[in-house]
């Protein structure tokens, strides 16, 4: 008997069906994938299968958990399963965990609510938690800020398995992560998969992801199962357009023509910088977030920064557009220093920046006409008269159109909310544009999109780019020129094609080896592991 047997299931919001005609089988040992962009109703199904849809919304067809139906079950009896039959992990750890409690006392409040164990082994159990998810046993007096954001998902994963589930659900658990501590987190789900014998649901947008820990695969897309079937089968040969889609869906290196490095004043210039932040305590060491770092991009050249969190590409973005001022070193924008730039107008139309969280730079009160005409009003580059007429020209470029204008933040899709960050950094006409992991949170196909919209233009521009991330792929898509940042420092530069053919640091390698593997560059071998072969 499986586990878990969902048979035409249905979900509908009044009159809007958003998950219909599902079917899937969850068993003991093995991983179904459910995969498909934002909007597809995958993390809808994932959740009803714990119970957790959302309030108003009507459910039909079956549920059958330990061939016992829970469609239409009372909370009452959803309340034994959730937890201590079915873990789950969300997206972000750091909104599903408590910012007030140690990791610790969370892992034993998530113990206890389901079993009675006596308290003098509590301790014991929580260390051998954490042991088996990699954390020492120290991380268990830890708040979650004070743990990096691999860690914070180790920690929530430790959680979902302390009352020993018999089904894991993981809701897109590596998407904000960087490529290495992403595969670290799939690795590490796999053997304990392997080891506790769990079903696992694993929750995705990115088909070269679920690859390596899934033997089957389902592609969701409008609320319906287009595609069904083993991992291999699918990869190799999608029977469905769009499963197509999703598995060409990868970021492709689309060269541009740079102009030769000759006299010209540089885009940006940095010499031997450093950003140092003081100690947050008495007695602490200060944090060298960027530690003499050097290099140029020339008018219309695009440069590529990668590098894992706590690197310091975000500190060096916010340096080179003024928002923060170096410690040490120089930093020149065409020439002129920003932190010390008197002309508010001149130092806008040198650089601008567009920041990873669009939803969190955007002003959730303003329309995106607002948004967009806001720094036009600001460097008084248009009579008001002209602002609105502007606002819908920079939404054009961006490929969004005038129906979007008096829409607010909340109503856009996240690819769209990114094009109106694009399009406000864009209005003031600046000659260099800083992108701080602009892509990372985006489905692979919005993903591909938004990276050819910057290239378009940056052609069409002339712009000279600098590319923050932390997957190397969809760097090298936008980028002549790599460089990769370790602890502050940079590891090396070099030209975009030879890096991902030949890096020269083993950090850099380590980068390249953690890029997704495409679908049609599975190995034989692979494809035996991905059917569950031995």
């Amino acid at each position: 008997m499986s586990l878990v047997e969902l048979r035409d299931f249905g979900l509908r919001f009044g009159t809007a069906e958003v998950v219909a005609g599902v079917s899937l089988t969850l068993e003991a040992g093995r991983t179904l994938a459910l995969v498909g962009e934002s909007g597809s109703g995958k993390s809808l199904t994932a959740l009803s299968l714990a119970g957790l849809a959302p309030p108003g919304a009507t459910a039909s067809g079956s549920l059958r958990i330990d061939g016992r139906e829970m469609l239409g079950a009372s909370e009452r009896d959803w309340r034994p399963l959730r937890g201590a039959r079915i873990g789950m992990v969300f997206q972000e750890a750091m909104g599903s965990l408590n910012p007030a409690m140690r990791i610790g006392a969370q892992i034993v409040e998530a113990m206890t609510a389901h079993r009675t164990l006596p308290r003098a082994g509590l301790g014991a159990r929580v260390a051998a938690l954490l042991a088996e998810v990699g954390l020492p046993e120290a991380k268990a007096a830890a708040f979650p800020h004070q743990l990096s954001g691999g860690q914070q998902q180790r920690a929530m994963i430790a959680m979902a398995l302390s009352a020993d589930p018999a089904l894991l659900i993981a809701d897109e658990p590596t998407t904000a992560l960087d490529a290495t501590v992403q595969a670290q987190i799939l690795v590490l789900l796999a053997e304990l998969q392997a080891r506790r014998g769990l079903a696992m649901l694993f929750v995705s947008h990115d088909l070269a992801v679920v690859s390596g820990i899934a033997q089957q695969v389902a592609v969701m897309r409008a609320g319906q199962v287009v595609e069904a079937g083993p991992t291999a089968q699918v990869f190799a040969a999608p029977a469905h357009p769009y499963t197509a889609a999703l598995l060409a869906a990868r970021p492709q290196r689309r060269p541009v023509l740079r102009p030769a490095e000759a006299a010209a004043v540089p885009a940006l210039e940095l010499r031997d910088l450093a950003v140092v932040f003081r100690p947050l305590r008495p007695g602490g060491a200060p944090l060298r977030a960027v530690d003499g770092v050097s290099f140029r991009i020339a008018p219309g050249e695009a440069l590529g920064l990668v590098g894992e969190s706590g690197s310091g590409k975000s500190t060096l973005a916010r340096a080179a557009v003024g928002l923060l001022r170096p410690t040490s070193g120089s930093l020149r924008v065409f020439g002129q220093d920003p932190a010390t730039a008197t002309d508010r107008r001149q130092r806008a139309q040198a650089a601008q920046i567009v920041f990873q969280d669009a939803a969190g730079s955007l002003n959730p009160r303003l329309t995106v006409a607002a948004i967009l005409a806001e720094p036009l009003a600001v460097h008084a580059l248009c009579p008001a008269s002209r602002r609105r007429a502007r606002a819908e020209e920079s939404l054009e470029e961006v490929g969004l159109g005038a129906a979007h204008l008096d829409r607010f933040p909340h109503q856009l899709s996240g690819g769209q909310r990114q094009r109106v960050a694009i399009a406000r950094a864009l209005a003031v006409n600046p000659r260099l544009l800083v992108c701080d992991e602009p892509v990372s949170a985006l489905d692979r196909t919005v993903q591909a999109q938004v990276l050819d919209l910057l290239g378009r233009i940056r052609r069409d521009r002339g712009l000279a780019l600098l590319f923050i991330g932390h997957d190397l792929e969809a760097v090298c898509a936008v980028s002549d020129r790599i460089a990769v940042m370790k602890d502050g420092r940079l590891v090396e530069v070099g030209e975009a094609d030879a890096l991902l053919r030949q890096p020269r640091t083993d950090y850099a390698r380590a980068l390249v080896a953690a890029i997704p593997r495409r679908a049609d560059r599975l190995a034989a071998s692979d494809l035996v592991t991905a059917e569950g072969g031995d």
